[in-house]
């Protein structure tokens, strides 16, 4: 019977010596998992610490193929006929929209010819200068020029013979889609026309051009005329159709066309799909009554009738 007892005793030592060592080894473990954690977080915050930063993500083109498909506008044209002359867009911003195109600048003052991504104003004596980025437009047409159809051209007499030529070609390509176009050569006649500065408060486009428009005639000149087609139905919102200007290959003159008689040229055209319109911000276009229907002097101001 005490054989019995003390070998039960013993057994009893055994097991619970054996459980302690059991609980220790699983400490000693998680101690050890623990430790190895603790290491990996160590090496991480080293790496951070060394300045090993995630590689960055590549930016965005600034002009993807996308935004080369799209005419940009600045305003309406009517809000320019009705006298809001304010700038709400700067020439940076323009560039970035585009790098050929046409508009003027705030205050009426002067006509835009935008040509390989510079920024040209025709002034009323018919001199041209480069235009500063921090100035700003009410109304412009820009877009990147990616030259889809050319051919030369010659003999072409008047403004009125080159529409019909152009207006050819937008029949074949698809009357519905934009244009820019652009004439590269020698004329043997170019009629422009710029306008003096306007101040507050200002008067109609049609008004103004009235009394402050000024005409030139320059005889056996290199340069590119730079035209916009827009469609019929955006009578409402430009002029329908062909609006020119020109600038001289010194560039020194340049304006509005009022007439052209080419001698020998490169034309090339853009037909574009997309279309962006930027409203501007000023004091005047909350206000203007936009359904007015403006098309006699939106004639009156595209030609010199």
């Amino acid at each position: 019977m005490k054989t019995k007892v003390l070998l039960a005793l013993l057994a009893a030592v055994l097991l619970t010596s054996c459980g302690e060592s059991s609980s220790s080894d699983s400490k000693n473990d998680n101690s050890s998992v623990q430790t190895t954690a603790s290491a990996a977080e160590s090496d991480n915050t080293a790496t951070a610490a060394a300045g090993s930063d995630p590689e960055p993500e590549p930016e965005p083109a600034a002009d993807t193929q996308a935004d080369r498909e799209t005419i940009y506008q600045v305003s309406l044209l009517q809000g320019l006929t009705l006298g809001d002359y304010n700038g709400s867009v700067s020439v940076a911003d323009l560039k970035a929209n585009g790098d050929t195109g046409i508009g003027t600048f705030d205050g009426l003052n002067g006509e835009l010819i935008m040509s390989d991504g510079v920024v040209y104003r025709g002034l009323s004596d018919g001199s041209v200068e480069v235009v500063a980025d921090d100035e700003t437009i009410p109304f412009a047409n820009v877009t990147f020029f990616d030259a889809d159809e050319q051919e030369d051209v010659s003999g072409i007499a008047t403004i009125a013979d080159i529409k019909a030529l152009l207006d050819e070609r937008v029949e074949k390509l698809g009357k519905n889609s934009f244009y820019m176009v652009k004439i590269e050569g020698t004329f043997n006649k170019v009629h422009a026309r710029s306008e003096l500065k306007q101040e507050k408060p200002y008067k109609p486009l049609a008004e103004v051009l009235e009394t402050d428009q000024r005409e030139f005639e320059w005889e056996n000149i290199e340069g590119t005329v730079v035209a916009l087609y827009c469609p019929e139905y955006m009578k409402d919102l430009n002029a329908a159709g062909w609006h020119l200007h020109f600038i001289s290959s010194d560039k020194t003159k340049g304006g509005h066309v009022l007439d052209v008689d080419i001698n020998s040229a490169k034309l090339s055209i853009d037909p574009t799909q997309g279309y962006n319109m930027q409203l501007p911000e000023t004091e005047m276009f909350p206000t203007l009554d936009l359904t007015k229907d403006q098309s006699e002097d939106i004639k009156k101001v595209e030609t010199k009738d």
